[in-house]
């Protein structure tokens, strides 16, 4: 898996910590959350079972780890996109492709965050934990809000129906990541082709006339 994908700036060169967190991301994907065992997560990485715990104190902190970075991920992916956009629908149609542009390793990432998504409802008893759930939930929030900004700028400029922006953007949200519900990296799918045709599906969602 991409490192960089993984990694955060006070991870230094010998910390284990990004590569945990690959071989968790693998592990989750092969056989779930709930069918992991942390041992396994251990062994891939090379290490013992209680070096983990240098790291992370446990498989949800290391999960809800996995889920934040995924979203910190997503809202760069799409701030990269959409810089540059001569119009907002340019920028809708980049930031849609760009949620696809992915390794598989992080297409199993993604799959893992909407899969556990409910996770970031419930309070943590642990301090760590809650730490990056909260975190996670701030994300979910600015994600959204950069797909409300940009229609909004949409329906300002006259190129979007003056549509409930907030109501459109996680209906758009919804319809994008909801393809990692079903695809599968060595599925007969490609996902470039997902990727036009969802972008197709996004322009004509926001820009039609009707509702």
């Amino acid at each position: 898996m991409s490192i960089e994908a993984l990694t955060e700036i006070d991870d230094g060169p010998r910390s284990k910590r990004p590569a945990i967190l690959a071989a968790a991301v693998e592990c989750f994907g092969e056989a779930g959350y709930e069918g992991t065992k942390w041992s396994a997560v251990a062994s891939r990485v090379g290490i013992g079972q209680t070096a983990l715990y240098h790291y992370f104190e446990s498989k949800a902190h290391c999960l809800l780890t996995v889920m934040r970075l995924g979203l910190r991920n997503s809202d760069a992916a799409f701030h990269a996109a959409t810089a540059d956009a001569p119009t907002a629908l340019a920028g809708l149609r980049a930031a849609v492709g760009a949620a696809y542009a992915l390794s598989p390793q992080e297409v199993q990432q993604n799959r893992i965050l909407v899969a556990n998504i409910g996770l970031l409802a419930t309070e943590r008893a642990s301090e760590r934990e809650e730490k990056e759930r909260l975190a996670s939930r701030d994300l979910v929030a600015r994600v959204e809000r950069n797909w409300v900004e940009l229609l909004r700028r949409g329906i300002a400029e006259g190129e979007f129906p003056d549509r409930d922006p907030v109501v459109m953007a996680r209906s758009l949200l919804g319809l994008i990541t909801g393809v990692w519900r079903w695809y599968r990296p060595d599925g007969a799918l490609d996902l470039d082709d997902i990727a036009h045709f969802m972008e197709g599906c996004a322009a004509r969602m926001v820009a039609a006339d009707e509702p």
